[in-house]
């Protein structure tokens, strides 16, 4: 077989482990060949691809972000994406694809089977929230970085009495704040599954000082909205699937805590930082064990699929059931997490 292999969306740790195990399984099996596009599904619509070897994907399995590059082009947005798809499928003798990529992507992948391609997904969200799928590689890479982050502001607020606030990735789910807040001791964790009222955050500011406590530490998912409000961004601009750019709920958030309760307050928006560097073993095991499972699934025909992590066990799930609706945090986890604020 001939087999496409693209990364979408934003980039993560463990997108390269994938990649290489996509490549070594192929190889094992035999008389499979890799193409690599180039920036997801855009170097598919303009068959920009590099040829992916034993070679070209040595010395990858360490490394951040991703060897192909990676966009949020959409194809269905383009005047005859899909046709476009297929025609350099047919140019490069394709046989199927494994897109490695979150909902837009892998949505992508779910309605181009619908027309007829074959492909087999892989979930990719530094989130955590693609259903059908116990983690996704990257998320516990993101967690100890932000764990990090809050580890070292715990002496900076407490030296200077302050309150800080910081905003972490979580566009509908809240899994990096609820997991780092919780690794770090945080004392409000704010999550896009549960809006927040404001006076009520500011309240509990003022009992942890009223108590002796003379800081605070606020994590912020940036999907995280007010009860009375709407989502908070300094960002007006959509991209190719219709989202809204994030970024910003920390600067309102320390001006509104700092105005309402008198304490000085400092927000760290963690931002990219959370995707880049080298990924934990966890994130690199994952990854591999996706890849390997993601070319046996193309090998045998079963397209349509997706590889997913359920309990220790790699199985394939069928992308619609993938891509129904977002994972969310559970609320008893959110409740453990409560126990410790204050």
């Amino acid at each position: 077989m001939r087999i496409g292999v693209l990364t979408g969306g934003g980039d993560c740790p463990g997108l390269n482990a994938v990649i290489r195990a996509i490549v070594r399984k192929g190889h094992q099996l035999g008389g499979h060949e890799f193409v690599g596009f180039r920036y997801g599904w855009a170097g598919v619509l303009k068959d920009e691809a590099i040829d992916l070897t034993l070679d070209s994907t040595r010395g990858i399995l360490h490394r951040g972000g991703t060897i192909l590059g990676s966009s949020r082009t959409n194809p269905y947005k383009v005047d005859g994406g899909a046709d476009a798809v297929r025609q350099t499928m047919q140019a490069r003798s394709l046989d199927a694809l494994i897109p490695i990529g979150g909902e837009d992507t892998l949505g992508v992948a779910g309605r181009l089977h619908a027309d007829g391609v074959n492909v087999v997904g892989v979930p990719k969200t530094i989130d955590n929230d693609l259903a059908a799928t116990d983690f996704t590689f990257g998320f516990q890479t993101a967690v100890q970085i932000a764990t990090d982050a809050i580890d070292r502001l715990h002496t900076t607020a407490e030296s200077h009495n302050r309150v800080i606030i910081v905003e972490v990735m979580g566009r509908h789910a809240g899994w990096i704040a609820l997991y780092s807040g919780l690794a770090g001791g945080a004392d409000v964790v704010l999550i896009p599954e549960r809006p927040f009222d404001l006076e009520e955050v500011c309240e509990h500011i003022r009992r942890r000082h009223q108590a002796g406590r003379t800081f605070s530490i606020v994590v912020v998912a940036e999907g995280a909205t007010p009860q009375d409000g709407d989502l908070i961004s300094e960002h007006q601009e959509t991209d190719a699937f219709g989202h809204v750019r994030l970024g910003g709920i920390a600067v309102t958030l320390e001006k509104e805590i700092e105005e309402r309760t008198g304490y000085e307050s400092r927000m760290t928006i963690l931002g990219h930082v959370q995707r880049g560097g080298t990924p934990l073993a966890f994130d690199r095991v994952l990854g591999t064990r996706f890849g390997v499972a993601a070319m046996a699934a193309a090998a045998e025909g079963e397209f349509g699929q997706m590889v997913a992590l359920r309990g220790t066990r790699i199985e394939l799930v069928p992308l619609a059931e993938a891509l129904a609706e977002p994972k969310l945090v559970d609320p008893g986890l959110y409740e453990t997490a409560e126990v410790f604020f204050g």
